[in-house]
Formats: C-alpha cells, sequence, structure tokens
C-alpha cells in the first residue's frame, strides 16, 4: 500500500506521517485479521491526500459520491493505509443502538454485555466504517452523535463509559437517491470532513481495469470503460435508472469471459441483467451492442 501511495503521487510528508502511525500504535494480534487486505485500489491522489490529512489529525471523515466511484473501496484502502483493524457497519431497517454497542446475553450464568462494532471498535483502535450511513434510523444516529463528539467517550446506560482509544476513527459513506436514504442532520455532518467523490472519468477506468486485468487488450480495454462511461451518462441523463450503471459488475463479467465465458453472456450476468424493466433493458442491450459484438469470443478480449 505504501509503495501504491509513492506511485500514486501522495504527498511524501503524508506518507511519512502514515508511516509513523503506523510503528506508533500497534493491534492486538486478535485483532490482525480485521486489517483489510483490499483486492482493488482507490485512483486519486487528491481524495488520497485529502483523507490522509484528515484523518493523521484525528478527524472522521464522510465519504459522499454517485454509485460505483470506489467509496467502500476507498474505506478499506484507508484502514489498510493505516493498518488498523475495520469493523463495518451496513445500515439498513433493522441496524439500532444495540447493534452498535452492544446487548445484554447469557454466559456462564450471569448476565454480560456482547459487545458490538462500534463498543469493539472503540475499544481497539479500530476505523469504523459506516456504510450508507443515510440509511440509519434515529436510535442509531443517537450513538453516532456520541462516539463522533470532539469529547471522544460513549456512555452507555448501566455500563461503563467508553473512552474512545487515540487511533479510532470513523469513516462514513453515503449515496444520495438509494430507497430509504434521508438527508443527515446539521449536527451529524458537522462533526465530519466531508470529501465529495467525483464521478469515474475514462482515464481512471481504465486504470482500475488495467490494475485487475493485466492482460486485457488495449481494444476491449477500451471498449469495456466506454460501455460503463455510456451507461453512466444515460443515467446521469435519467434515460436509465442506476441499476446497470455497476462497476462491481463489469469487473464480474469480465473475470467471467478470463475463464472462457462468452463476453456476450458475460456481460448479460453483470450488467443487463442487473435492471428488470424491458424499455430500459432494450436501451442497455443496444449500448452493449455498439461496445461488444455478440460473435466475439473470449479469446479476443485478452492479449496472449
Amino acid at each position: 500500500m505504501i509503495e501504491f501511495l509513492k506511485e500514486h503521487g501522495v504527498k511524501d510528508r503524508l506518507i511519512e506521517d502514515l508511516i509513523h502511525f503506523r510503528g506508533f500504535y500497534k493491534v492486538k494480534d486478535e485483532h490482525a485479521n480485521r486489517i483489510p487486505e483490499p483486492k482493488m485500489f482507490y485512483f486519486g491522489k487528491e481524495v488520497w491526500n485529502m483523507s490522509l490529512s484528515a484523518l493523521l489529525e484525528g478527524e472522521h471523515i464522510l465519504i459522499s459520491g454517485p454509485k460505483a466511484t470506489g467509496k467502500n473501496v476507498l474505506a478499506d484502502n484507508l484502514a489498510c493505509a493505516f493498518q488498523r483493524p475495520a469493523w463495518t457497519v451496513s445500515f439498513h431497517v433493522n441496524t439500532d443502538s444495540s447493534s452498535l454497542i452492544g446487548t445484554d446475553t447469557f454466559e456462564n450464568n450471569q448476565v454480560v454485555m456482547r459487545k458490538g462494532s462500534v463498543f469493539e471498535c472503540a475499544e481497539n483502535g479500530g476505523f469504523g466504517i459506516f456504510d450508507e450511513i443515510n440509511m440509519a434510523k434515529n436510535d442509531a444516529l443517537a450513538v453516532l452523535h456520541s462516539a463522533l463528539d470532539h469529547r471522544k467517550i460513549i456512555d452507555v446506560p448501566g455500563y461503563q463509559k467508553i473512552n474512545l482509544h487515540e487511533s479510532t476513527r470513523f469513516i462514513a459513506t453515503m449515496n444520495h437517491g438509494y430507497a430509504g436514504t434521508k438527508e443527515l442532520n446539521e449536527a451529524l455532518v458537522s462533526r465530519f470532513m466531508v470529501i465529495d467523490i467525483p464521478p469515474l472519468n475514462k482515464e481512471k477506468l481504465k486504470l482500475i481495469l488495467k490494475n485487475e486485468f493485466h492482460n486485457l487488450s488495449e481494444d476491449y480495454l477500451e471498449q469495456f470503460a466506454g460501455l460503463f462511461l455510456d451507461l453512466q451518462l444515460k443515467s446521469q441523463n435519467s434515460e436509465i435508472s442506476t441499476k446497470p450503471v455497476d462497476l462491481r459488475g463489469l469487473i464480474g463479467a469480465v473475470k467471467s469471459m478470463r475463464r472462457g465465458l462468452s463476453p456476450y453472456l458475460a456481460i448479460n450476468m453483470g450488467i443487463l441483467g442487473k435492471t428488470f424493466d424491458d424499455f430500459e433493458k432494450q436501451i442497455v442491450a443496444d449500448v452493449i451492442k455498439l461496445r461488444v459484438p455478440k460473435d466475439v469470443k473470449s479469446e479476443e478480449i485478452f492479449k496472449r
């Protein structure tokens, strides 16, 4: 990860401070397996500089941006870069305060507390990753207000106060427009430094695909990047929904092609199959036809 940051042009001072942070704050052996080992890297020098600056200064960050811009990839990359154990919370309708702090359980004939992800993170100096924080309900938000406050204390009724470890950081992600999302209140947003992730451009997309598929031919590197960007543009123009604009789906499709599956079938699984509206399906199918011929073979996609 350090080599990647250097090659990516991240500021030398930030990298030096990051290395010092990693050496100063040790990780317990039982939590070492929680340090992410990312298979993908986030490409974006300015975003890296902003993220590292904020986290090194003890701030928490909120990563905002449209779908398929690498918000979760960046969050995992940051935990890996700092070599901190990560606890991830995906917010949904059933995520409440007990999911975050913990709940009573019966063990060895006595009532004890089964610690939640925020409790564990605060106690062990981890990185708490809050996925889709704008789907959190009010009960969960009350815990977040306390965890993110400058006093760095979480008061658990009936138990002890939790003092946040010095290396504890919280990274939240959010995507506007998903069903069930809502606007974050001012008090919560003020507790974060906010990083707005820009939509993917062709250069960055080609870097991602090239990093994942070293032997992808230049022609199809261009075509797959163009396919994604065509769909992204149609979504921005409200011609289609965001469902087919799926980078994970595109990468999964290319992996299937590498395994020998017909590119037509692979793209159907990874992109076309993500939408269930017949009218939208036809639009997406037309875009795919322009980029990936139906009769192309998987052997033509990759360089020998």
